[in-house]
């Protein structure tokens, strides 16, 4: 069975970024992700992620056979728009999944010409760059309940008995602007809300309701002042309901500098 994970796409195209302080401020999570394969116990046979970047009035499915790129992100150096990640679609998974959502009694749809977004093939072109993996994209479901993420979750588990990797690809502190508070220190909004997070996620047996109820959690608006970015985390962990969880990368707040999309990073695993 493979596992499920939620991990931080970083900035923008950071990982293939010149060197200097963006590409610095993301290099343990770089140097993570490269990792990332060799550290499975098994190789997928195909792989689904559920993206920050792209939503939709109910759950919608990339059934592109070859899907291209999304470059979704601003004022970054020419070559950043250039990048290739040619993993091919699955479309047979696509329909499965659509299959277990209706079974589940969700809606959803269906999508052949939308690209993958930078949530997607940036984080995936560094930890799996011979993109020779199958690859569908689900969206998020507009409104952002956090109820509804994860009984979408929930209907996919079977997925990972197939030899599907789950991977949620958001951010655990996703405020522009709020990283820093104003003194060069750590907002300790962001360090109230990951240190909730690091322990809900490691409960198995209260995790769906402790996530329902995440906008109470310390720190959770500042952190999250909309969930898009979080809500990737909700997919992941419903489609390991009842399983325990573990944090395999913890960057504090006060270990990243500052900068252009400024988030602090997490990967949660199950």
């Amino acid at each position: 069975m493979q596992p499920t994970y939620f991990i931080n796409h970083g900035g923008g195209p950071c990982f293939f970024l010149d060197p200097g302080p963006m590409r610095d401020m993301w290099s343990e999570l770089e140097t993570y992700l490269r990792g990332f394969a060799d550290a499975l116990d098994a190789r997928p046979r195909a792989i689904l992620v559920i993206s920050g970047h792209w939503e939709e009035p109910r759950p919608t499915v990339n059934a592109a056979a070859i899907p291209l790129l999304l470059f979704d992100y601003g004022g970054f150096p020419a070559h950043t728009y250039q990048l290739t990640w040619p993993a091919p679609g699955d479309p047979p998974l696509a329909a499965w999944i659509r299959h277990l959502l209706g079974a589940a009694g969700i809606e959803t749809g269906s999508d052949t010409s939308r690209g993958w977004d930078h949530g997607v093939f940036v984080p995936l072109k560094v930890m799996f760059p011979r993109a020779d993996i199958p690859t569908v994209q689900l969206s998020l479901q507009r409104g952002l309940d956090p109820a509804a993420h994860l009984a979408v979750g929930r209907a996919l588990t079977p997925l990972r008995e197939d030899g599907v990797l789950i991977v949620g690809s958001g951010q655990s502190y996703h405020n522009m602007g709020g990283f820093m508070d104003g003194s060069g220190r750590a907002d300790p909004a962001a360090e109230a809300f990951d240190a909730w997070l690091r322990d809900v996620m490691a409960d198995g047996a209260t995790r769906d309701r402790a996530l329902t109820a995440w906008a109470q959690a310390p720190g959770a608006r500042k952190a999250q002042p909309r969930e898009d970015h979080l809500l990737p985390l909700m997919v992941a962990a419903g489609a390991a309901s009842g399983e325990p969880g573990q944090t395999v990368l913890y960057q504090p707040p006060e270990a990243l500098t500052p900068g252009r999309d400024s988030q602090g990073a997490r990967n949660v695993s199950r």
